[in-house]
């Protein structure tokens, strides 16, 4: 049997960056995996805090040079890869420089939340999978974490569905206490659209918030995990929803037995 071919994709990776359990999550367990001797490719956003010259960051021109509709505009794709010696993982790291090239992540100097993070979620799952065709490296699962990766399901399950790089690719969605109160001015629908997707398949969106991103990951992934036992009363409303056999919960001590059967279980 071949080897399972699992894309991690998350907002933030340990040592690289930190600020929430998304990080240390995404650390451990593509290293349990690899040594599972599952294949991992791992792609997160290069946040502005991110120090290249320290963590010997460099561009891959070959991968670079897409442009990625966000709307009406189009925004140049930078793909750089740096490793983890420890670990013997490579990270790619998506970068655009009005997106990502600021000295904060979510929040500014003053706490206020941007007002086109929803623009850097879109062009993040878009550069993504736009990136693994590049590589040329077809995944058996694309594991997703956290709000900001959430409309990689939709994107596999309609735009990229008879793309041979994905046909036969089933998603994992990773849910997380991360909810910030912010809802995006303009339209979120427009901007997140892509061929094949009408507005019907993107009404979960319409809420243009972190409840509306949350819940169009649920409805296109496979599998669908809570992080945390402890969930506010938004998720648990999300989560309440979902069909028995689509929902798991990660939060007992054996976190990597229970993702490594779920994997298993998916591509089977």
């Amino acid at each position: 049997m071949s080897k399972l071919r699992i894309l991690y994709v998350a907002s933030e990776i340990n040592p690289f960056l930190k600020t929430s359990d998304v990080a240390d999550f995404v650390r451990k367990l593509p290293q349990a995996m690899q040594e599972r001797g599952m294949e991992i490719r791992i792609l997160v956003p290069r946040f502005g805090l991110i120090n290249e010259r320290k963590n010997r960051l460099h561009e891959v021109v070959r991968l670079s040079g897409i442009n990625i509709a966000v709307g009406d505009e189009e925004k140049p794709l930078i793909i750089k890869v740096a490793s983890i010696p420890t670990a013997k993982l490579q990270v790619y790291f998506i970068d655009n420089e009005d997106y990502f090239q600021r000295k904060y992540v979510f929040h500014d100097k003053e706490n206020r939340f941007y007002s086109d993070n929803d623009e850097r979620a879109i062009f993040f799952c878009k550069g993504v999978l736009e990136t693994v065709k590049k590589l040329g490296w077809a995944p058996d699962i694309v594991h997703c974490s956290d709000w900001m990766t959430s409309l990689i399901p939709l994107y596999l399950k309609t735009t990229y569905k008879n793309d041979p790089m994905f046909k036969d690719t089933k998603s994992v969605f990773t849910v997380y206490n991360n909810a910030f109160e912010h809802r995006f001015d303009g339209d979120i629908l427009e901007k997140a659209r892509m061929m094949d997707i009408d507005d019907s398949m993107l009404a979960e969106l319409k809420t243009a918030d972190f409840s509306g991103f949350t819940r169009i990951g649920c409805a296109y992934a496979d599998a669908v995990v809570r992080a945390e036992e402890e969930s506010n009363e938004s998720l648990n409303a999300i989560l309440n929803d979902l069909p028995e056999h689509k929902f798991d919960s990660a939060d007992d001590e054996d976190v990597t037995e229970r993702y490594y059967n779920l994997y298993n279980q998916l591509v089977s």
